[in-house]
């Protein structure tokens, strides 16, 4: 079990705890992207964040769409996860590599600029549910626990940390989101927060071994509970099947003008990478399934 994330509880049962390592999975979305570094640090965060937001809210077989709309050179992030903590993601522009801040890490403020970030959960009602907050400072992790005390109501800390390679590759990537329960004293919170503003650097921390439990004793402490432990990984459940229904909700004359000018469709997986090719044939069954269901 390389990646996986836990959820924990302090001893006083008043703050819960979801940590995660995501080398892996982050790896293979900087691979299947082919992202460089301000874009692959920009989706590994999100990507992160998303796992926790997951683990922390949804059941069953819910998910949620997590949007960062900026306005820098990275462009919009869009990242789905679902219940059973598979992720799947993409940036607008992956081949976005800036000079490094003052203290050598990546400008993700610059990268992703001003804009807003869309939290849309997917929870099996006839309308999904989107909160939206500003992007109010320059770290992702800033903008989630802005995102779960504005919008949600819950006073929450969140760490993330992508580490980069010189050669674009991902060498660590984990976080955390810290919840206080209703019975959470200030005392208690504000002990616990020193403790994370005591950390080193997350990305140092899983670079030297740091386990997701290691990191929930640091910050709860060592009398803390671990709750559960369960796998993550990037997946994504895109299909030739899925596509074909995409295309019978194009305009007959589409399909028509597809089938008779291109004799053909190729459609790309935004996702993955997937790609879907469609036959004349295939189309025509598409059409003619379409103008009788409307028939």
């Amino acid at each position: 079990m390389s990646d996986y994330l836990i959820k924990a509880i302090d001893k006083t049962k008043n703050l819960r705890l979801l940590t995660i390592t995501a080398k892996d999975l982050v790896a293979e979305a900087q691979k299947c992207h082919d992202t460089w570094s301000a874009s692959s640090a920009v989706l590994g965060r999100t990507m992160v964040a998303s796992l926790l937001l997951a683990g922390a809210e949804l059941t069953d077989k819910e998910e949620l769409t997590v949007r960062l709309l900026g306005n820098g050179p990275v462009g919009a992030t869009v990242v789905t996860a679902k219940a059973d903590l598979t992720v799947k993601g993409y940036v607008q522009n992956p081949h976005i590599a800036l000079p490094p801040r003052e203290d050598g890490h990546i400008d993700v403020k610059k990268a992703v600029g001003q804009g807003w970030l869309e939290v849309t959960k997917d929870l099996g009602l006839k309308q999904p549910y989107t909160g939206e907050v500003p992007i109010v400072s320059g770290e992702i992790a800033e903008y989630f626990a802005y995102y779960l005390t504005k919008s949600e109501q819950i006073p929450s800390a969140v760490g993330l940390s992508v580490f980069v390679n010189p050669n674009n590759t991902i060498g660590a990537s984990g976080g955390f989101m810290l919840q206080a329960l209703p019975g959470a004293s200030d005392a208690l919170i504000d002990q616990t927060i020193k403790r994370i503003n005591a950390l080193p650097a997350l990305s140092s921390s899983f670079l030297d071994g740091m386990t997701p439990e290691d990191l929930a004793r640091k910050i709860l402490g060592t009398d803390c509970k671990i709750l559960e432990k369960d796998d993550v990984a990037f997946k994504c459940d895109c299909s030739k099947e899925k596509y074909a229904d995409i295309l019978a909700t194009l305009k007959n004359s589409q399909l028509k003008d597809m089938i008779e000018q291109d004799h053909g469709a190729e459609l790309t997986c935004n996702f993955c990478g997937n790609k879907y090719n469609y036959s004349e044939d295939e189309l025509k069954d598409i059409l003619a399934q379409k103008e009788a269901d409307n028939a």
